[in-house]
């Protein structure tokens, strides 16, 4: 009986590590006949296990999705990923699950060999997160709108404009698109017949959602780059195109997504397309990436730098010494 539960167990680690497996390649991993496997798959199914077979040459066995969710088998790796990413969301920007995060790792860390939780201790002792906090968003609100997304249903929702006016608002969900701070839905609006970016935390949906619609192209192929595009330049008093003079990677690595959009434009340099509500804010910003730019646009800004390259000039330059 001992020998049956734990071929059990190492039966329904195959079947969560691969989504398709052969009797043959089944029987061979775990030494037994065929037979046993067919048996053993009975078992699981009396266990509550949704267990797929067909037949023929190309047949074999998949697990399903039952009505609740099974014990989860993960290996070293796995459960210290799991546990991580755990303990990043339970300070994340989605509300709701900050308190759900942290009972799943209590969970997780009380079932972890020992050795795997002095290695998740270690992690989270010489880690410190300085993610930046957006507005927090309803977990709901995001599982509804993926949901949406998925089966291609239109949304129906109250929106907050940017100046706080609400309205209604029908649109075919796309893609959410996640910045660092903000969680944002690119989408058709259905009512003014073109894509759109909404903002997640200024949405409400309304139930029961719309007709199923076929999927658009995004503009330029990409939803993320349009977010992003707009996200960049929206509703900013300063807008700039600035060319950096270090290639795409370099840049893409030094600049958060939500700073604005890049640009390849040849190996050595590349676009940055950005904006600020404020002149010096922005001129300041340039100035702390640490590596060459020029300013292609606007022409206040190459103004502001230089009055701030004169005011620098002047404060590296050595003054008399001041009596005493």
């Amino acid at each position: 009986m001992l020998e049956t539960s734990v071929r059990l167990l190492k039966l329904l680690s195959l079947l969560q590590a691969r989504r398709e497996w052969s009797g043959a390649e089944l029987a061979e991993r775990l030494e037994v006949t065929t037979r046993t496997v067919r048996n053993d798959m009975e078992r699981l199914r009396i266990l509550g296990y949704q267990v797929h077979s067909t037949t023929g040459t190309a047949g074999g066995y998949r697990l399903g999705a039952g009505a609740q969710l099974p014990p989860l088998l993960l290996d070293d790796e796995e459960a210290v990923a799991v546990a991580v990413a755990l303990s990043t969301s339970a300070s994340g920007t989605v509300e709701g699950l900050e308190e759900t995060s942290v009972r799943a790792l209590a969970k997780l860390e009380s079932m972890l060999p020992s050795r795997l939780r002095r290695r998740l201790s270690s992690l989270q002792a010489a880690t410190v997160s300085v993610a930046r906090r957006g507005p927090g968003v309803d977990a709901a609100a995001l599982t509804g709108i993926a949901a949406a997304v998925r089966d291609h249903e239109t949304l129906r929702f109250d929106y907050l404009n940017q100046d706080g006016a609400p309205t209604v608002r029908a649109a075919e969900p796309h893609r959410l698109v996640y910045t660092g701070r903000r969680w944002y839905l690119a989408a058709w609006d259905t009512d003014r017949k073109d894509w759109r970016t909404f903002r997640v935390d200024r949405m409400r949906l309304r139930t029961p959602n719309g007709p199923r619609f076929t999927p658009r192209e995004p503009p330029e192929g990409d939803a993320a780059a349009y977010v992003m595009r707009g996200v960049s330049s929206r509703a900013r008093s300063h807008q700039a195109r600035i060319r950096l003079h270090v290639s795409l990677a370099v840049a893409s690595e030094r600049l958060p997504p939500e700073a604005g959009m890049l640009e390849a434009i040849d190996e050595t340099s590349c676009l940055f397309i950005t904006g600020a509500d404020d002149i010096h804010d922005l001129a300041s910003f340039l100035g702390s990436l640490g590596f060459g730019f020029s300013v292609i646009e606007p022409a206040a800004l190459a103004d502001h730098l230089r009055v701030l390259a004169d005011r620098f000039r002047v404060a590296a330059t050595p003054s008399e010494t001041l009596d005493a």
